[in-house]
């Protein structure tokens, strides 16, 4: 099977999920061929079968935008023809989709049918997407992909809510490599904490969605009451945000903050907290690698974060900027190591049902099946 795989480059949700899961095909001796603006940020291009196609926009004085979707579908039809790929799988609806849709007419007139499976994964539905300035030419081109699926429930309901789409999405969730997760190297824990002191932690992308200054109040009202260290992983326009409130509250000597780091899994491991109080989270996958590295979660309540976190299980749910509830449930939890002990061992029970070898598969049988459906066509 040869895929083309359309997807961001960067540390985001969507690009992480659309590289992993390239590279697992390919790994089965599928051929993965990427295609996107720049390296995505974990794509491995030293191992077989994965190939990675670049995205170019030529300048011209003309356009004060470079016509990105453009390039896209043109690359995608010389991809599709030079290397004969049998399927598309677009990460992101925006502008991914809709490029697409025009590559898979550009093919129909040359005879060659490609069929698109469009993969949602939040924002270009729940944020961007809705837009009036896009709504109608993301709503047309989800439509028009031949398979549809979302991240989580929450998210599915979403696209319905948001968009008239006419076909079925289907529930396919993020995944982790549990045994990645295993075979990684954990930092020095006293590099950051003392013996006797809580290690807290946020990763994220840094953006407003992501309430920063809600991570930081959190961790005010906790560090009052236990002593503690908290770690920010990530780069986004929130930086001035985690500095101005680490000055106000004279944490200086208690949050250290760090850029984007490739093996975030060597903090998670050290960790005794995973922060994430979002205004809105379609899946979480930040939850669960750190899950997956034995740390319980305190989160908000909204999008897909709840079908991850299991609220009383793998951590503590409250509502949006309820700093004061999250504040204490991560008290209880630290206060107690007995109970902290039981949470980080359910933490990682609960994410094993997001491990790869479950989720692959549902992958695997929706490619069969687009296959399979363009085969009886033709």
């Amino acid at each position: 099977m040869k895929i083309g795989i359309v997807c961001y480059p960067t540390f985001g949700g969507s690009g992480i999920v659309a590289t992993q899961l390239g590279m697992e095909m390919a790994t089965q001796g599928h051929e993965a061929h990427f295609i996107s603006y720049s390296l995505p940020a974990k794509l491995d291009v030293t191992l077989p079968n994965v190939y990675f196609h670049q995205v170019n926009i030529k300048p011209y004085p003309l356009f004060e935008y470079q016509p990105f979707s453009l390039a896209l579908s043109t690359i995608i039809v010389n991809i599709a023809e030079t290397y004969g790929l049998d399927l598309l799988h677009v990460h992101y609806a925006i502008p991914h989709a809709y490029a697409a849709y025009f590559a898979k007419q550009i093919l129909r007139e040359k005879d060659i049918f490609l069929p698109v499976i469009t993969t949602l994964h939040g924002t270009d539905i729940t944020l961007v997407g809705k837009h009036p300035i896009y709504k109608s030419g993301v709503e047309f081109s989800i439509n028009q992909s031949d398979y549809i699926t979302a991240v989580s429930h929450s998210l599915k309901k979403d696209s319905y809510e948001v968009f008239d789409i006419k076909k079925e999405i289907e529930v396919i969730p993020n995944f982790i490599d549990i045994s990645s997760v295993k075979k990684s190297t954990p930092c020095i824990r006293r590099n950051f904490v003392e013996e006797e002191e809580k290690l807290l932690i946020h990763v994220s992308n840094l953006r407003k969605i992501k309430r920063l200054d809600d991570v930081i109040s959190i961790f005010n009202l906790v560090q009052k009451k236990i002593r503690s260290k908290l770690l920010i992983v990530g780069e986004g326009p929130e930086t001035e945000t985690i500095e101005h409130l680490t000055t106000e509250y004279h944490l200086e000597d208690k949050i250290k903050t760090f850029g984007k780091i490739q093996d975030v899994q060597s903090l998670l491991s050290i960790a005794d907290l995973f922060l994430l109080p979002s205004e809105h989270e379609s899946f979480g996958l930040s939850a669960l690698e750190a899950m997956a590295c034995g740390i319980p979660v305190i989160s908000s309540n909204v999008g897909g974060i709840t079908e991850v976190n299991k609220d009383g299980f793998s951590g503590f749910v409250s509502p949006v900027g309820d700093v004061e509830s999250m504040a204490a449930n991560a008290i209880k939890l630290l206060e107690d190591d007995a109970l902290l002990t039981k949470f980080k061992r359910q933490a990682q029970e609960e994410a094993l049902v997001f491990d790869k070898n479950k989720i692959l598969p549902l992958y695997q049988a929706l490619y069969n099946k687009a296959l399979a459906k363009e085969t009886c066509k033709h």
